[in-house]
Formats: C-alpha cells, sequence, structure tokens
C-alpha cells in the first residue's frame, strides 16, 4: 500500500478489448490510488466494476483536459497518488493526457508507465508487415482532400506505416490510399483487436478495398489500417522521372505523359502528374 500513498501519476495501460488483457500490476495499481482519472468514467465504470475495483473517478477528456489537469495537479501537491487510464489501451496515444503528464512533468512530480495492451503494437505484431521501423500517423484528416494531402506527404516513406480510422471512413479512407499509393501495395486491416470478431489481413490495398467493400461487417468496429512502406529499389529518382517527362511533354498532354511515365518508373500517378504540371509551367 506505502508504494502508492506518495504523490505519482500512474499511467495505466488497460484492455482494448478483451478483459482478461490487464496485469496484475495495473488492478493492484488502480485499487489502491486515491483517483482514477477517466477519459468516459461511464466506459471505464464497466472495467472497474469487472475487477472489484472501488476507487473514485474524475473524468479527463478533450474538451476538458486543460482544467482538469489543474486539478489533478493540486491533488497530487497535496500527496495523493493518481491513475490516468483512456477508454482502451495505453492512454496519450490518440487519446487525452498529454497535457496532464506535460504539468506534472514541469512540477517535477513522479510520471510511472503501467505498461499494457496498445491497438497499433497488437496490429503491427500480427501484421507481417516490417516490424523494424515503422511510424504511427494517429487518425488522418476526416475531409477527403486534406486527407488526400496527408497520404501524398506519405507516399514515399519507408517504414511501415500506422493509422487509426473511424469504421465510418474506413471504405473512403481505402479509396484514398488505393489513389495515393497504388493498387499492389501490401496493407492490413486489423479490426476489433482481441474482441469476439477479430479480424486481421494483409493483402494489397485494392483488394483490401474490395474486401471491406463487400462484407459491411468490416467496416464496423475500432479499426487499425498498416501500409507497407515504399521498397528502396523500387523508388525512381526525381531526375530520372524529371526526364522521361521531359521527353513525353513534347508530344503528348500532362495527364498522358504522368500515366506513362508511372507506369514505367513506378512512381504514383499522383505524383507524376504534379511533376508533369510544374514542368509545364
Amino acid at each position: 500500500m506505502s508504494a502508492y500513498q506518495v504523490a505519482t501519476l500512474y499511467i495505466v495501460a488497460t484492455p482494448i478489448g478483451n478483459l482478461s488483457d490487464i496485469s496484475q500490476r495495473a488492478i493492484d495499481t488502480l485499487q489502491e490510488v486515491d483517483v482514477i482519472a477517466a477519459e468516459d468514467t461511464r466506459h471505464s465504470g464497466k472495467l472497474l466494476q469487472h475487477y472489484l475495483i472501488s476507487t473514485p473517478m474524475i473524468s479527463v477528456h478533450e474538451h476538458n483536459e486543460q482544467q482538469r489537469s489543474e486539478v489533478l495537479l493540486a491533488r497530487l501537491q497535496q500527496g495523493e497518488s493518481v491513475a490516468l487510464i483512456s477508454d482502451a489501451g495505453t492512454p496519450l496515444i490518440s487519446d487525452p493526457g498529454y497535457r496532464l503528464v506535460s504539468l506534472v512533468r514541469k512540477h517535477n512530480i513522479r510520471v510511472v508507465p503501467i505498461p499494457g495492451s496498445c491497438a497499433l503494437i497488437s496490429a503491427l505484431s500480427a501484421s507481417g508487415l516490417a516490424s523494424d521501423r515503422f511510424s504511427f500517423e494517429g487518425f488522418l484528416p476526416s475531409k477527403q482532400g486534406a486527407r488526400q494531402q496527408a497520404l501524398q506527404a506519405l507516399e514515399n516513406e519507408r517504414r511501415t506505416l500506422i493509422f487509426y480510422e473511424s469504421p465510418r471512413r474506413l471504405k473512403s479512407c481505402l479509396t484514398d490510399m488505393v489513389a495515393v499509393f497504388g493498387e499492389d501495395r501490401p496493407a492490413c486491416l486489423a479490426r476489433e483487436l482481441t474482441k469476439l470478431h477479430e479480424t486481421i489481413d494483409t493483402k494489397p490495398l485494392v483488394e483490401l478495398l474490395a474486401w471491406v467493400s463487400d462484407d459491411s461487417n468490416q467496416q464496423r468496429g475500432e479499426c487499425v489500417l498498416l501500409i507497407e512502406g515504399i521498397k528502396e529499389q523500387k523508388e525512381s529518382s526525381e531526375i530520372a522521372v524529371n526526364q522521361m517527362l521531359t521527353v513525353l511533354l513534347k508530344e503528348l498532354p500532362v495527364k498522358k505523359a504522368a500515366a506513362i511515365t508511372a507506369s514505367l518508373l513506378d512512381v504514383s500517378k499522383n505524383t507524376a502528374y504534379d511533376m508533369a504540371l510544374k514542368l509545364k509551367q
């Protein structure tokens, strides 16, 4: 008990689906701290009830985090211990908590992680895509134009790309990914991880899009999308692309020249088109 009575902020990972995916250390911490800061107290109440944890909760979500952080800081300064949890998984990963942790550390108060479930790591470990280097991009913009722009900025990334996505936007997101990354880029959909209807499948993006389009069940639940990074040997240098476009543009319109260049040099049509427009200017 005494270890949990000094002023400490615990960052506690909770299950992403299966309630058994929680450590004994996490349970002990949640039982013995003075207060639990939860993203949604009603949602987290089910987990606490399952493990007979009666510790009081206070809500900390994106709309009140600044104000609640000050409240929790004051309690920590009075010697209380606080556990921060999110609705599922590891706090701060596309969830609230950054402001609180940053504020607490600025006041030299101890912050202790209690590790556990994390959807992006679980998905990566089972995807079959390269896991030595990866980039977590969180949620893409909801509007198509901004989403396509964000994807275009990543089209030549060599690391495995990991995104969280809403099931409502999954089909449109995959459509944009096919347009930007190409039909054959390997990708993985990891859906409802650790839950009853868990799905993890890796296939070319165009096949992933067709599968999701044909099966509405794949457009439900929590989704993680992983995209294989571009292969170094497939990359075409900007010089080579420019050289080919320069020759083709003498005889062909921009769209046709870009399409031929994209096909022969294995560069995306969007990239070839943008470069062709610049050359035309």
